[in-house]
């Protein structure tokens, strides 16, 4: 179901494109790389990292993931190989770092990816398994379980393990340290005959409305896998291959020469001049006299249809008129008066000496007293 090899030196690996790809990197392996700088008699545990991209470009194929979850775990190159790679080798680039003595050792893989004969298989499956880490998931003997449980539900003639995807790289969230929780994995599986009816329960109207209100749906078959894999029944995806219509259009591709009559031809150098008047009439002119004659409307209801005072004299009564004038005169000679008038200042307003400094105290009144406010009548001579 699944390639899994050991690393070694310059090695050659043949997997299939569409099957699923393991490569392990093993820490012992590479312990023998590193001089043993502890004592005698001491087992080196040595903290080792590992660099992995294509040979001249600083990261790896698209089709290629790399995880490693400590410094003092293995780490695993897995992906699933596409058509387009068939028949072109692949070298890999593997660098170690030891991470106390900070030195490195480099080996190649290369990997030369074979055609399948049924590429690809017409029904998949993808499932999403809550309980499991990718690396956990990558493990040979535990991969092996999953996909023995599938064959027992699907029974299928012939299976294949498509890919691996952690639930991180599908936007997930790095889940909580409580409870040893898990990331969780997706894992997509293909298989040549369609799909049982145990697969097709998810797909009823009850238990789309149970995954709608967040409960869980009622598989038959759930308890094949409950006890060591807990699958997210609302989140699995069954793609029937057979039944979506290709659009895909051959590219027919030329000698990349144009045929006869059709060179580019660049515009004259002789270009006819433009009149820009008209377009200077509807941008500036039209605007310009419209503002005009709002502008003199404005300017003939404002001053030329002022009734004025002599207007307003006219409709007023006499008596009204007079009354007005003597209110404005007695006001007149009011304020007159009560600037004219001198009076002198209470006592209370002039300067007095501090009993203990000697000092000139101000007076409580500020020079710019208004005398218009004073009492006509004082009470202090």
């Amino acid at each position: 179901y699944t390639i899994l090899s050991k690393v070694h030196s310059d090695r050659n690996v043949y997997p299939s494109a569409g099957v699923l790809f393991v490569h392990v990197l093993e820490r012992e392996y590479f312990k023998g790389e590193f001089p043993p700088y502890p004592k005698p008699g001491e087992i080196s545990n040595d903290p080792i990292t590992f660099n992995t991209n294509l040979m001249g470009y600083p990261d790896r194929p698209g089709w290629l993931r790399y995880i490693q979850r400590t410094p003092y775990s293995d780490g695993v190159l897995y992906g699933s190989p596409t058509i387009e790679n068939v028949g072109k080798p692949t070298i890999i680039e593997i660098t170690a770092y030891n991470r106390r003595t900070f030195e490195t050792a480099r080996h190649n893989l290369i990997i030369n990816i074979m055609s399948a004969e049924d590429f690809p298989l017409p029904y998949q499956a993808e499932f999403f398994i809550r309980n499991m880490n990718v690396e956990e998931m990558l493990a040979s003997e535990v991969l092996g379980d999953f996909l023995g449980a599938v064959k027992n539900v699907w029974q299928p003639e012939r299976l294949n393990a498509i890919n691996i995807t952690s639930a991180l790289d599908r936007g997930g969230r790095v889940p909580l340290p409580i409870n040893d929780m898990k990331e969780g994995v997706y894992v997509m599986v293909g298989a040549d005959v369609p799909f049982s009816s145990c697969l097709r329960e998810v797909e009823n109207p009850q238990n789309q409305l149970r995954c709608s209100q967040e409960m869980e749906p009622v598989i038959t078959c759930d308890k094949k896998f409950r006890t060591q894999f807990h699958i997210d029944w609302c989140k699995i995806s069954l793609v029937d291959n057979t039944k979506q219509v290709s659009t895909f259009q051959e590219v027919i591709r030329g000698e990349g020469i144009l045929p006869d009559g059709g060179e580019y031809k660049p515009p004259s150098d002789t270009l006819k001049s433009r009149d820009y008047y008209s377009d200077f009439l509807i941008t500036l002119a039209v605007p310009s006299a419209i503002a005009l004659v709002l502008f003199l409307i404005l300017a003939y209801i404002m001053c030329c249809r002022r009734e004025g005072v002599e207007k307003r004299n006219m409709q007023t009564p006499d008596i009204q008129l007079v009354h007005h004038s003597a209110i404005q005169k007695s006001t007149k000679e009011l304020r007159d008066m009560s600037k004219n008038r001198e009076i002198a200042w209470p006592l209370s307003t002039l300067p007095v000496f501090h009993p203990v400094t000697g000092e000139i105290v101000p007076p409580l009144h500020a020079d710019s007293y208004d005398n218009t406010s004073m009492p006509l009548m004082q009470t202090q001579q």
